[in-house]
């Protein structure tokens, strides 16, 4: 699975995390596992045409030690489609990007 990882953090940083990822993406599900509606202007073609599929999303996975960012695109109403697919460039920069000013928001520096 393709991801972006951020290790190595301290039971305060999760905590923080924790916090933060709950009020801005909702309560988890799946136990440690925010989803992260990605903003439609990123979207390829494809995924612009399956409206029926929409919204598109990133997993984000909170554990005590690490945050990491699954780089699958993924749709909720459905197991599989074609528009659910790798993140292309502009989608993998736009989730790393994201990560990265929450870390800086919260001043979590790793």
């Amino acid at each position: 699975m393709k991801q972006y990882l951020i290790d190595g953090l301290s039971s305060h940083d999760y905590e923080k995390l924790k916090k933060y990822c709950n009020e801005t993406f909702g309560l988890p599900s799946l136990g440690s596992i925010y989803w992260v509606e990605i903003d439609p202007v990123i979207l390829d073609e494809q995924q612009k045409a399956h409206v029926e599929c929409q919204p598109h999303y990133f997993a984000f996975e909170l554990e005590s030690q690490h945050l990491s960012c699954e780089l699958l695109v993924r749709i909720k109403k459905s197991i599989k489609c074609d528009c659910m697919h790798y993140a292309d460039q502009k989608q993998r920069e736009w989730i790393m990007n994201m990560v990265d000013r929450i870390l800086d928001a919260l001043d979590i520096t790793i």
